[in-house]
């Protein structure tokens, strides 16, 4: 007998095993990036695990790395999985300069975005790649926008200097 997951549009057979979204994902997600309360204000292990110089953003970035394998196992879309990549090399890579980027680890919780996206996945697979793409789009033209101003830049202090 044919089950209807509601919120999916997806039907599944009686044998086919329906998603189900992982408790020790979830339970990982919430001590990396909010585990903590402090006030209205929650923070995790993430951003304090980070403020270890010199590998503690990498220590972060590796336990993150866990979430992304627990999806890809499960199945999401491949533009998924891009997402939580980049939204982890932004936590990462932002995350790493030096007082900014601590500040920044205590803000951008990449770890719950990165758990929302795995169960938005694990629901319905197709309605949540075309916001996924639109995300690379804008990335990619300010990633460009920024290498056209260095370029600018560079080509400006050139003409002043020779």
């Amino acid at each position: 007998m044919p089950v209807f997951v509601p919120n999916s549009g997806e039907i599944y057979r009686g044998e086919e095993r329906l998603p189900a979204p992982d408790p020790w994902v979830r339970h990982l997600a919430y001590l990396m990036d909010g585990g903590i309360p402090i006030g209205r204000w929650s923070i995790g292990l993430d951003p304090l695990i980070g403020m270890v110089p010199g590998i503690g953003d990498l220590i972060g970035a590796l336990i993150s790395l866990v979430i992304v394998a627990r999806a890809v196992q499960a199945g999401i879309p491949r533009v998924a999985v891009a997402r939580m990549l980049a939204n982890i090399t932004i936590d990462t890579l932002v995350g790493s300069i030096p007082l900014f980027g601590d500040a920044f680890d205590f803000a951008f919780k990449s770890n719950l975005k990165n758990l929302r996206i795995y169960e938005e996945s694990l629901l319905d697979r197709r309605a949540s790649t075309v916001r996924h793409w639109w995300f690379f789009l804008l990335l990619f033209l300010v990633a460009a926008a920024g290498f056209a101003a260095i370029a600018v830049g560079l080509f400006a202090l050139a003409r002043r200097v020779f």
